[in-house]
C-alpha cells in the first residue's frame, strides 16, 4: 500500500509551518470571538485563546512525534502497523470522513458569508460548485504546488489582518476589556475547549510529515504553525471585544466583519474595509478546503493503492452534498461543533494512545533482544 514520494513533491519546514497556519486560520478568524464569548461571557476571552493555543500546541507536538516514528509514511499507512489491519482501516476511514466533513463545512461557511456580504442573491450551489472546481485546479499539482500557493497567500493575509487591526483602534475602548479576571479563572477555563478547537489544523501533519524534506523539524513546523494563528486570534478577539463589547460580540453572527464595518476613514482609497477582510478570508477558506480535500483523496488513494487524481474528482460530489446538508446557519454552526468534538478525540486523545503503543512495543522488542 505504501507509495514512494518523489523529491519534487517534498516541502520545506517553512512550507509545512505555512500549511498548518493556513489550515488553522480558516473560518476561525470570523467565528472565534462569538463562539468564545458565548462560553466565557467575560472580557477575558483572550486568555482562553492563549490557553487553547497552548493546549493545541502540545497536541500538535504529540502528533509530530508520532509521525516521526514512521519516516516517509502517512497516517494512512502506519496506522495499520500500530493497531493492526482492521482497526487501522476503521481509523483511516474515520480520518477521511473527518477531512470530507471539514471540507464541506468550510465551503458552506464561505458560501453563507459571500451570499450575505458579496454575492447577494447568487444561488448557493453556483458559489459552491465554482469554488470546488477552482480548488481542483491547484490540487492536481500535488502537495508542492499547494505549498507554493500558500506561501504567496500567507504574507498577504498577515499584511491585511494586521492593517485592519491597526485601523480598528479608532473605535477601540480598553474599558470593554476590564476588569481582567473579574469573575476569576473559572470562565476562562470554560472557554478553553472552544478556543482550543479553533486551533484544529495541526492534524494535517499526520499526512504532511511524509512530504517534509527534513521530518526531524516537524515539531518546529507545528509550533510555528500554531503560534502565528494564536497571535492573530488574540489580536482579533482583543480588538473585537474592545470595540463591540462582550454583549455586542455575542449578539452578532460574524462579529469580526461587524467590527471592520464599524469605522470609516473618509478620503482614503478604501472605505469599506470589511471587503479586504472578506477577500483574504475567502482565500483562507480556499486553503483550508484545498488541504482537507487533498488529504481525504490521498487517504482513499493510499488505501486502494490507486492514483490520487481520480479520487480528487470523485470527492467533488461528496463534498458538495456535505456542504449542502445544513439547512441554515445554526445547522452549520452545529456541524462545526460536531467536527470539533470529533477532532478532539481523533487528534487530541488518539495520537497519545498510538504513540504509547509504539513506544511500548519498541521497548518490549528491545528487551527481548537484550535477553
Amino acid at each position: 500500500m505504501s507509495q514512494s514520494i518523489g523529491s519534487s513533491e517534498k516541502i520545506t519546514t517553512q512550507q509545512a509551518a505555512v500549511f498548518v497556519a493556513n489550515y488553522i486560520l480558516g473560518v476561525g478568524i470570523l467565528t472565534l470571538p462569538r463562539a468564545a464569548a458565548e462560553k466565557v461571557k467575560t472580557p477575558d476571552i483572550w486568555l482562553s485563546v492563549i490557553l487553547g493555543g497552548l493546549v493545541a500546541m502540545i497536541a500538535g507536538i504529540i502528533v509530530a512525534k508520532l509521525s516521526q516514528q514512521f519516516p516517509g509514511k502517512t497516517i494512512y499507512e502506519y496506522s495499520q502497523l500500530i493497531v493492526g489491519k482492521w482497526l487501522g482501516i476503521v481509523l483511516n476511514v474515520s480520518i477521511i470522513i473527518y477531512f470530507i466533513a471539514t471540507s464541506g463545512n468550510m465551503v458552506r461557511a464561505m458560501s453563507e458569508v459571500m451570499n450575505l456580504y458579496l454575492l447577494e442573491g447568487t444561488p448557493r450551489w453556483v458559489v459552491i460548485i465554482s469554488f470546488l472546481w477552482v480548488g481542483i485546479y491547484i490540487m492536481v499539482g500535488g502537495v508542492a504546488a499547494i505549498a507554493r500557493f500558500f506561501e504567496i497567500v500567507f504574507p498577504l493575509t498577515i499584511l491585511i489582518i494586521t492593517g485592519l487591526a491597526l485601523l480598528s483602534f479608532k473605535i477601540f475602548d480598553v474599558n470593554n476589556l476590564r476588569p481582567v479576571l473579574g469573575q476569576g479563572i473559572g470562565p476562562v477555563l470554560n472557554g478553553v475547549k472552544t478556543t482550543g478547537l479553533s486551533f484544529s489544523g495541526f492534524e494535517i501533519l499526520l499526512v504532511l510529515q511524509a512530504y517534509m524534506s527534513t521530518p526531524k523539524k516537524a515539531v518546529r513546523a507545528v509550533v510555528i504553525g500554531i503560534l502565528i494563528p494564536m497571535l492573530f486570534y488574540v489580536v482579533t478577539v482583543v480588538m473585537t471585544v474592545g470595540s463591540l463589547s462582550i454583549a455586542g460580540v455575542i449578539s452578532r453572527t460574524w462579529p469580526t466583519i461587524t467590527l471592520f464595518r464599524s469605522f470609516e476613514y473618509p478620503g482614503i482609497l478604501f472605505e469599506r474595509y470589511e471587503s479586504l477582510l472578506l477577500v483574504i478570508w475567502v482565500i483562507q477558506i480556499f486553503t483550508t478546503y484545498a488541504i482537507t480535500h487533498y488529504a481525504a483523496a490521498l487517504g482513499m488513494a493510499r488505501m486502494t493503492n490507486k492514483n490520487i487524481r481520480p479520487m480528487l474528482y470523485l470527492l467533488i460530489p461528496v463534498i458538495y452534498i456535505t456542504s449542502m446538508s445544513p439547512r441554515n446557519i445554526n445547522d452549520l454552526f452545529s456541524m462545526g461543533d460536531r467536527i470539533g468534538d470529533a477532532a478532539m478525540v481523533m487528534f487530541g486523545i488518539l495520537p497519545i494512545i498510538l504513540l504509547m503503543i509504539v513506544k511500548l512495543r519498541r521497548r518490549m522488542a528491545s528487551d527481548e533482544q537484550e535477553q
